[in-house]
């Protein structure tokens, strides 16, 4: 076991033997000084050699730039793309120091800055108390993986200016013309032999600029681009003023468009965060979130205006003070089941930008894609929880829509978790359609309907009135369960709605799937009395509240069965309700006419004839789309969530709200 162990587990022949004397020595051991280790790999510095790592070079440039606004010395950064390979970007900061560095005398400290790893002001937090360039590599990584890179400073009324190549300088630093102004200018054009044939993007870089200037509201981005590289639909402006005075809440603004949300105004603000230990400011946060019915959900965030893509830390913070906020505030209003919202049904409903400040972050590589300081979570935490109960507590109404909306998403949760248990113990599964539907003979949806009718009475009727072909009935037994004021599992046990929903075949919630809806319309027939109208109304917030896609696409209608039947001699005529009972006697009759008035009590002792032709025949009958208001915010379910909901004291609200446009009780 020994010889084996020193041979390295390899038998010795006097051939490889040989070899590994001959191939390994002290001279193939490899010291590589300056800027060559970045050149030699550089998916070590900037993740690759790829599209993303060369746009990378760019945000390392434009970082140090915003570095100096943030830091309260720059207002304004011009980033020009003079050509597909050269980008050039200016502040007015303060200027990279070019005076002798106390350790290398022979250089400047620009010099070193752009030559030698590790090397930056932004170590001790001096000259920064918070950046994002924290490893001093930036703009060395940047030099050693550019052909061609040229600096200029202007400090205390005097111009200076260098070049490089590939790591190493080209000139020596000169001296230029006097002038008023000051900051730093730096140009570059990546290096082919690193990166071939890539070539900078024009409408990339530009939302980059449009994201660093809402991470910070007090600068101001000046773009600018070749004219000759602007083709596409999705081209920038050959010259642009990117500035966002609300900062993070304008940029979500522009990003959502029209996109409905669920609140308005957006949930936005900024804060300080808690003061260091050694009395340095702990830093600020800044968050802009948008609360969405539907639409393109998602969390965007920054720390020290560096994008954070895989999230971190500060991203915990903002989950934990939203779900501790929603499951605070469901308790205090006895909203059911609050507790058991979780970070993923909130994040499934906003749309969100965050950003943070702090001193001396941690991230998890150079390309600082994830941050990991621990703190962090703590602070935006601490920071936001207070904030989020009074925003809430600023409209007890809409907070009780938004919460109650997001306990659904948890129920749907929990729902689709039981589902898949319940599918892994069901080895086959089959299709069942409920005894009592009479289904129809026609199989293509769009063809076809079904009546959702009061009671097994009004259905015989309707199925001797329909047609066999492409028309379905399928009764209901009285008043359905309120499901929005019941539990889940309520709904799931009710007979009557698992009959309608394996009816309809499209599932309900989040497993509804319209491209398995067997019927192209569904139309509620009921009573044209008070108990017609509330079965109607269970009804249809049955449909918005577990298919809402249903009733957007129009697929929802209903039916207008008359109320009366006027008869004189061989005329017959119709009238929904008494005001058009009288209206009909005045125009169609005679002043004097015995008209014979019969009133149906129900569908169920309406003549099959009456039925088929006022209420079913689609040549002769009137229909109703149930529809959705365009926008449809958050006025629409706090509507639902009043006159159905859990809260009997909402109604009593909305009654005497409205009684005074109640002009006649007809009892």
């Amino acid at each position: 076991m020994a010889d084996m162990f020193e041979q390295g587990n390899i038998p010795l022949t006097p051939s490889n033997t040989k070899k590994a004397a001959d191939n390994y020595a002290a001279e193939d051991i490899e010291v590589l000084e300056g800027l060559e280790p970045v050149r030699r790999r550089p998916g070590m510095y900037i993740g690759g050699t790829d599209d993303t790592a060369y746009h990378h070079l760019a945000s390392e440039i434009i970082d140090n730039s915003m570095d100096e606004a943030v830091a309260g010395h720059a207002t304004l950064i011009e980033v020009s793309l003079e050509n597909a390979h050269t980008l050039m970007v200016r502040d007015n900061g303060r200027g990279i120091p070019t005076d002798a560095h106390p350790r290398f005398p022979e250089k400047s400290a620009l010099e070193v800055i752009f030559t030698t790893l590790h090397a930056g002001g932004k170590f001790s937090g001096k000259s920064y108390a918070t950046s994002g360039g924290l490893h001093g590599v930036g703009s060395s990584v940047v030099n050693a993986l550019s052909s061609l890179l040229e600096v200029e400073v202007y400090r205390s009324r005097k111009g200076y200016r260098q070049t490089f190549s590939r790591g190493l300088p080209t000139s020596t630093l000169e001296s230029t013309k006097p002038a008023i102004k000051r900051g730093t200018m730096v140009r570059f054009t990546p290096d082919s032999e690193i990166f071939g044939s890539l070539s900078f993007t024009p409408a990339r870089l530009y939302r980059q600029c449009q994201v660093k200037a809402a991470l910070f509201r007090g600068v101001t981005i000046q773009w600018s681009c070749a004219p000759e590289l602007l083709t596409g639909d999705n081209a920038p402006p050959a010259q642009a003023t990117i500035s966002y005075p609300n900062g993070l809440e304008d940029a979500l603004k522009a990003d959502l468009g029209q996109e409905p949300a669920l609140l308005t105004p957006l949930w936005a603000g900024d804060a300080e965060l808690p003061t260091a230990a050694d009395g340095q400011p702990g830093g600020r946060v800044e968050w802009a979130v948008a609360f969405l019915d539907q639409g393109t959900s998602g969390l965007v965030s920054y720390c020290n205006t560096i994008p954070t893509p895989q999230g971190g830390t500060h991203e915990n913070g903002l989950r934990a003070a939203l779900v501790k906020g929603f499951r605070s505030w469901g308790d205090q209003r006895k909203i059911r089941r609050a507790n058991a919202i979780t970070a993923e049904d909130v994040l499934g409903t906003i749309n969100a930008r965050l950003s943070v400040f702090i001193r001396n972050p941690q991230f998890q590589g150079q390309t600082k894609d994830r941050l990991t300081t621990q703190e962090a979570s703590r602070l935006v935490e601490g920071a936001l929880r207070d904030r989020i109960d009074h925003w809430l507590g600023g409209n007890p109404q809409q907070a009780d829509a938004l919460v109650s909306y997001i306990v659904e998403r948890a129920e749907e949760r929990l729902r689709r978790r039981e589902a898949r248990e319940t599918t892994r113990k069901t080895a086959t599964r089959r299709l069942r359609l409920p005894g009592k539907l009479t289904d129809c003979s026609r199989s293509n949806a769009h063809e076809t309907e079904i009546f959702l009718v009061e009671g097994e009475s009004a259905g015989g009727s309707a199925r001797q009135a329909r047609d066999r072909e492409t028309q379905a009935v399928l009764p209901l037994r009285g008043k359905i369960l309120n499901v929005a004021s019941a539990t889940q599992d309520k709904l799931r046990a009710n007979a009557e709605l698992r009959d309608l929903i394996e009816a309809l075949g499209c599932g309900f919630g989040k497993t509804l799937d319209l491209s398995k809806l067997r019927y192209g319309r569904i139309i509620i027939m009921t009573d044209a009395d008070v108990d017609g109208a509330h079965i109607a109304s269970l009804l249809m917030t049955f449909f918005y509240r577990e298919m809402p896609d249903l009733v957007r696409q129009g697929h929802l209608y209903l039916a207008q069965p008359p109320l009366y039947r006027l008869t004189h001699g061989s005329k017959t005529v119709y009238a929904m309700d008494d005001l058009d009972r009288d209206r009909r006697l005045k125009a169609d009759f005679k002043p004097n006419a015995k008209v014979e008035i019969s009133r149906f009590k129900g569908l169920g002792e309406m003549p099959v004839s009456d039925l088929k032709e006022t209420t079913m025949s689609p040549d002769r009958r009137t229909l109703l789309r149930v529809t959705v208001p365009a926008e449809d915010n958050l006025l629409t379910r706090n509507r639902i969530e009043s006159l159905m909901g859990r809260k009997p004291e909402l109604r009593f609200q909305f009654i005497q709200e409205q009684a005074r446009s109640v002009d006649l009780l007809d009892i």
